[in-house]
């Protein structure tokens, strides 16, 4: 009886949801100079990165999600010190955030992730489910630099950042968040995603043509390298 017990045990635990949820989180810089990632858990939450990392272009940085509920951001900085100590952007607002969560609630094959530029922009950002295991999972985000065309009055360090305004960010970044109550023009439920890859810089996110629809838009996804 003991050995058929222990048998069920390992079947059910092969079949729970939290053997196929998101477990890697992965950063990828796709800007032509250095990124120092900043990995943030929400309040009461694990640290799952020691924020140290630089990453040369082209670079990856691989983390583990722990296999229970997971919220935070991933922000980035740039113009770093040897330390990382002193940093033009991105330690603080303006810049670019990935919101992300996993193993959500008692749903633990749930994952949800957005980019926001309510703190503003300073690289652009998008955030790709891989290894997909169900539901609805657009890639999300920005493709395009805020900084050039940035309105004079919000320009932040010498041009290296964007305060907004809001109105200017979603009209060139339609799949982003630019208020507290914004939300994107696309359906989410993304189930069961093995890695969600946060890109920086990546030159182009979705292959459609300008005015496509958004089932075009969540369908037709470019690779990030």
């Amino acid at each position: 009886m003991a050995s058929a017990l222990a048998f069920v045990s390992v079947l059910l635990a092969a079949a729970s949801p939290a053997a196929v949820t998101a477990t890697t989180l992965t950063i990828h810089n796709l800007c032509p100079h250095p990124v120092w990632p900043l990995v943030t858990p929400n309040s009461g939450l694990p640290s799952i990165s020691d924020n140290r990392a630089r990453l040369d272009p082209n670079g990856l940085l691989s983390l583990s999600f722990p296999p229970t509920f997971w919220a935070g951001r991933v922000a980035t900085r740039t113009g770093c010190d040897a330390s990382a100590s002193g940093c033009e952007t991105g330690a603080s607002p303006p810049a670019t955030v990935a919101q992300l969560s996993v193993h959500d609630g008692g749903d633990l094959d749930l994952a949800a992730y957005s980019v926001s530029l309510v703190d503003g922009f300073n690289v652009p950002m998008v955030v790709s489910p891989q290894a997909v295991g169900g539901g609805q999972c657009p890639v999300l985000g920005c493709a395009v630099d805020l900084n050039c065309d940035c309105p004079p009055g919000q320009r932040v360090s010498d041009g290296a950042a964007c305060r907004g305004p809001p109105g200017y960010f979603k009209n060139r970044c339609p799949l982003t968040r630019t208020t507290a109550t914004d939300v994107e023009p696309v359906r989410q439920s993304c189930r069961a995603p093995g890695e969600l890859k946060v890109v920086f810089c990546q030159p182009t996110m979705v292959a459609a043509a300008a005015g496509a629809d958004t089932d075009m838009l969540i369908h037709t996804v470019v690779a990030d390298s």
